[in-house]
């Protein structure tokens, strides 16, 4: 062997090691978590090392049945309901506008696409007062509908220009050939794009349904009444402002709640690399 290939070796060993040791810190904190949720309670911040000395279902039992006639099971119904509403709306309403910018021609459409491409960078605490009153006015406070309605209106902008990049990268000559055809724009977009867009549409679906699922910060202005809850608001109640919170159950329901996007995200890891690296997206 000679000495170059050693060095190389040796390179590759070395950057193994530091790889393996950023992911053990990075996942130290999921691990600690897991851990936590298996100890009970009076030892959780008392006792040191992941490994459970004493070992306890009783966290999940108790974190499961909240509220009295009320289980934990019922925010993740709320939650996925929610989630599979916005995944529905957004792959419908980002798809058409995102095929309208990419192959449509109508009045100005870099105007509007530059529009749209602005409120990428818009905060979202700008919007919030005035959708907060359009929707109070409305009188759709406290129910699902400022959480799932918007979105059929593709206000997801990241998702519209994601699915355009990736649809500005089908031939055009395939819409030529289907004009020649007969086809009209309706029929192109049902027969050709959507059909060859499908990594993409997936990458759109799970982001969508990842981050509506973490979503914390909307639901908690939006709903009021307990039944109406989702996971992320669930688990707020195991907090007590007075000291005597439940960190245990805590623990536990959110072991429980990460479960969803992680099944997902293992499952279909390999469509989000392919819907992003085929939009031209990637850095």
């Amino acid at each position: 062997m000679t000495v170059q290939k050693k060095k190389i070796k040796v390179g590759r060993v070395i950057t193994y090691v530091v790889i393996t040791l950023i992911g053990i810190i990075m996942l130290y904190p999921v691990l600690w978590l897991l851990s936590s949720s298996f100890k009970p309670e009076n030892i959780i911040f008392s006792e040191e090392g992941l490994w459970p000395s004493h070992f306890t279902l009783q966290n999940y039992i108790q974190g499961w049945h909240i509220i009295d006639g009320m289980s934990f099971g019922l925010f993740f119904k709320n939650s996925l309901i929610i989630s599979s509403i916005n995944v529905i709306a957004n792959l419908i309403s980002c798809s058409m506008v995102a095929y309208a910018f990419a192959r449509l021609n109508f009045p100005l459409k870099k105007l509007w696409f530059g529009c749209m491409l602005m409120t990428l960078m818009l905060p979202v605490h700008v919007t919030l007062v005035p959708q907060y009153a359009i929707f109070h006015y409305l009188g759709w406070i406290n129910t699902f509908l400022p959480l799932t309605v918007p979105k059929f209106f593709a206000t997801d902008a990241f998702f519209v220009f994601l699915l355009v990049q990736f649809i500005r990268g089908i031939p055009k000559e395939l819409d030529e050939s289907a004009i020649m055809d007969g086809c009209g724009i309706i029929r192109i977009y049902f027969k050709i794009v959507l059909p060859l867009a499908v990594p993409s549409l997936i990458t759109t679906a799970i982001f969508s349904f990842i981050w509506t699922w973490d979503d914390f910060f909307s639901q908690m202005l939006y709903l009021n009444s307990t039944d109406k809850y989702t996971v992320t608001l669930g688990l707020k109640l195991f907090l007590d402002s007075s000291g005597n919170s439940e960190w245990g159950a805590m623990f536990a329901m959110s072991v429980l709640s990460i479960l969803p996007i992680t099944i997902i995200f293992f499952f279909f890891q390999k469509y989000i690399v392919e819907g992003i690296a085929t939009s031209g997206i990637k850095g």
